[in-house]
């Protein structure tokens, strides 16, 4: 699919306080504006994009894709865990139902890579799991793994921390941190299996849980580029064998990108995005909508001044 000028220009920045009907609580994050409406919350998915903890640009439908691959996942899983979703407002806003998130990021890891890599080579323990000697970078494990960590301030990072000290310390009761082992695991093996039919390897992901009416479900996103890391498998044996980096689907491009032409990693002034490095973020979100679904991506988008409208008038009802 080709980016347009016109998409390039018209992308979703999410909303001005000055936008904001008058009466409604609003938080506005890295990617997602979230408004309280009672006994729901209302959450636009806008065209931010983020790295290194700062939001950079905007990226054509990113924010589309990222609310409907959620939606897709919900809509398949709820045999496995209930989730918050109320109503679709828009192809990127819905209507969740207000929950008691838990206080902790439930990360399910089937491969040995990324900062769990970087622990094993540094003999550390992945949130208090000693792995054997003798493992290698992406190697598989043979059941996958629960590495939670708590969820920090903004601008703070999360800290890993065991499953057994979330029990011992109270900030999940055993029984419900139970529920919450079981549903993350299944739904893990779950999107496995799912995305093995699409030629896709689901190598990790994170997931937030909370309570609703004393019920676990599942919050957030699930399974998208923002939040979890695919592989292809046609290539993941020959490539593990020869110790070389896999070929994946997510937002690494930009982050290579600013470290290689920008010298970026965080600090100092954002550095500007031209417009070719955003149409092909843009393109790599369309392949991987398309890749994860089995489904040709139409934008549904409104404009961002009728996205704005139809949340105000949702809120205002």
């Amino acid at each position: 699919m080709e980016i347009s000028a016109e998409a390039l220009k018209t992308t979703f920045e999410g909303f001005k306080k000055s936008e904001v009907p008058a009466g409604t609580e609003f938080i506005s994050g890295k990617v997602r504006d979230i408004f309280d409406k009672g006994d729901q919350l209302v959450i636009a998915t806008s065209d931010r994009i983020s790295a290194f903890d700062r939001v950079l640009s905007t990226i054509p439908f990113k924010g589309e894709i990222l609310n409907r691959l959620s939606l897709f996942w919900f809509g398949n899983t709820g045999n496995i865990v209930a989730n918050h979703i109320a109503e679709r407002i828009t192809a990127r806003t819905v209507a969740v139902k207000k929950c008691e998130v838990l206080p902790v990021e439930v990360i399910v890891r089937g491969y040995l890579t990324g900062s769990a890599w970087r622990d094993y080579q540094d003999g550390k323990a992945i949130s208090g799991i000693e792995l054997p000697a003798g493992m290698k970078m992406n190697q598989k494990f043979d059941v996958p793994l629960l590495t939670p960590s708590t969820k920090a301030e903004m601008g703070e990072h999360d800290l890993p921390i065991s499953c057994k000290d979330i029990v011992e310390t109270g900030l999940v009761e055993e029984g419900l941190w139970r529920q919450v082992e079981k549903a993350a695991v299944d739904l893990f093996n779950y999107g496995s299996e799912t995305l093995a039919k699409r030629g896709l390897i689901l190598v990790d992901t994170k997931y937030e849980f909370g309570l609703l009416d004393g019920k676990l479900v599942i919050v957030d996103e699930m399974h998208t580029p923002d939040s979890s890391r695919f592989w292809y498998a046609d290539t993941y044996m020959e490539l593990f064998e020869a110790g070389e980096k896999q070929r994946k689907i997510d937002k690494e491009y930009l982050r290579q990108w600013l470290m290689e032409e920008k010298n970026f990693m965080g600090q100092g002034e954002n550095p500007e995005i031209p417009d070719e490095v955003r149409a092909e973020v843009s393109r790599r979100y369309i392949s991987a909508y398309e890749q994860i679904t089995g489904e040709d991506f139409v934008p549904e988008s409104l404009s961002p001044a009728d996205e704005i409208k139809a949340i105000s008038d949702y809120l205002k009802k």
